[in-house]
């Protein structure tokens, strides 16, 4: 597989890899070599792809301790593989001795290689991507055109994991493009949805939502979803959380406001920098869970340090990662009860259980429950019977441009203008004396 009779200085060092079968985060094509390996029961198999004058090892597979791994490249013409391809070599070899044009190449010797099975491996234009190889350190004259016919049918398997892969990197290079775009050009709008208080439907606050350019057709978790993909999460999150900040003028004195950020934003140190100027009394920090957390100590920790300057609630509570015991230890001041539990839970007795049991154990721990998601005065009067405190929803409003929001919120006909009275507005008591609310945006 090699030209030389060592790797080139320096290559033997970045590329001799834990190439064993154990290896726990293998990928299909590596499972795709493990399978040809244990078929044939040979020592050695690899994909490599030709790079200009250069082959490169993409993926081995052995239990051996190999001196090149992948991303290990040579010129093309010191090994076997191009020479299989010109058809200077047999893509079955019993035993290099049989070919005398195999000592050439110092690998010959210094595996050295005994039957070696090569065939192009071919994409589905016909272009020819590389090479699939399975060889063995000892000749072995039982293999035969049938074995090679094995080898041919798992490199067409790889050939197709391969395209497989092709296509996704594509996507994910669309995806990290557009992505890039759109965080540099601030292409994102926030709008407001009102929060009420449930005894007297007086708004309270608004949830301030993200939206992008192509909102008809997808919504803002799809977003937020593919920036994670592609290592740009913290970025946009952050993008929608300064944008969001810059709407706080927008809500009058005596409503509130909150951010809603990932663990990851939060442990990241970019939330709370972007906090630096914030006083505490108007804002809510709502830690989403999107995706399991991984370091609920890091998260404290992270959430201890930004209490100062804004409240903390944890969202989709009864439909979310955190126990009820990671909750207690993040130490909220909020909790919110997720919408999947206020759906019609005027007709269902085992949501209206839970829900109860939720107030329970927000009273026990000091925190305030607010319910996403209403959409009926049955939902509603439901909720304000268990004793939950404050709510939003289609019911009251849908979600608003911030001016119509500002609006809103100061109107004198009431927060749902056929029957609210909004002319006393009345600040939530969320724990601690503060003013409180959310942001959230991820609708």
């Amino acid at each position: 597989m090699t030209g030389q009779n060592t790797p080139p200085v320096g290559i033997a060092d970045a590329f001799v890899a834990d190439t064993s079968a154990d290896t726990a985060d293998t990928t299909p094509v590596d499972r795709i070599l493990d399978a040809v390996r244990n078929h044939l029961g040979v020592e050695i198999a690899f994909v490599s792809r030709y790079v200009d004058e250069d082959r490169e090892l993409m993926n081995v597979r052995s239990d051996l301790d190999l001196p090149m791994g992948p991303g290990y490249r040579e010129p093309k013409e010191d090994g076997y593989c191009w020479h299989v391809l010109q058809g200077n070599l047999p893509e079955l070899i019993q035993d290099p001795a049989d070919f005398p044009f195999t000592e050439q190449f110092a690998i010959t010797k210094m595996l050295p290689v005994g039957c070696h099975l090569n065939v192009p491996l071919k994409l589905s234009d016909g272009t020819v991507y590389g090479s699939f190889c399975a060889l063995s350190r000892k000749p072995d004259r039982s293999m035969t055109e049938r074995d090679l016919g094995v080898v041919r049918a798992f490199a067409q398997l790889a050939a197709e994991q391969i395209e497989i892969n092709f296509a996704e990197d594509e996507r994910r290079s669309v995806l990290q493009s557009s992505i890039s775009q759109l965080i540099t050009g601030n292409r994102l709008t926030i709008i407001h949805q009102p929060i009420h208080t449930l005894e007297n439907d007086a708004p309270s606050g608004v949830e301030c939502l993200a939206r992008f350019p192509d909102a008809a057709k997808r919504g803002p978790d799809k977003w937020f979803s593919e920036a994670g993909e592609v290592g740009l999460g913290v970025e946009l999150e952050m993008l929608a959380v300064r944008c969001a900040l810059e709407t706080l003028p927008y809500v009058p004195q005596g409503f509130y406001m909150s951010v809603n950020a990932s663990p990851e934003t939060i442990i990241s140190g970019a939330l709370e920098q972007a906090l630096s100027e914030s006083t505490g009394n108007r804002l809510v920090i709502e830690v989403t869970e999107h995706q399991q957390v991984d370091d609920f100590a890091a998260l404290a920790a992270a959430l201890r340090r930004i209490g100062p300057k804004a409240r903390i609630a944890i969202d989709d509570v009864g439909a979310g990662y955190a126990g009820l015991r990671h909750i207690v230890d993040l130490e909220p001041d909020i909790l919110k009860l997720d919408m999947s539990l206020t759906r019609d839970i005027h007709s269902n007795s085992a949501r209206r259980a839970l829900a109860s049991a939720l107030v329970a154990f927000s009273r026990e721990i000091g925190c305030t429950l607010v319910a996403e998601g209403i959409e009926t005065a049955e939902e509603r009067d439901t909720l304000r019977e268990l004793g939950i405190t404050y709510g939003q929803g289609y019911f009251y409003s849908k979600p608003l441009p911030v001016v119509a929001s500002q609006q809103w919120l100061l109107q004198t006909e009431g927060g749902r203008p056929d029957h609210v009275d909004v002319r006393k507005p009345r600040m939530p008591d969320l724990s601690k004396g503060v003013d409180v609310g959310e942001l959230k945006m991820r609708a």
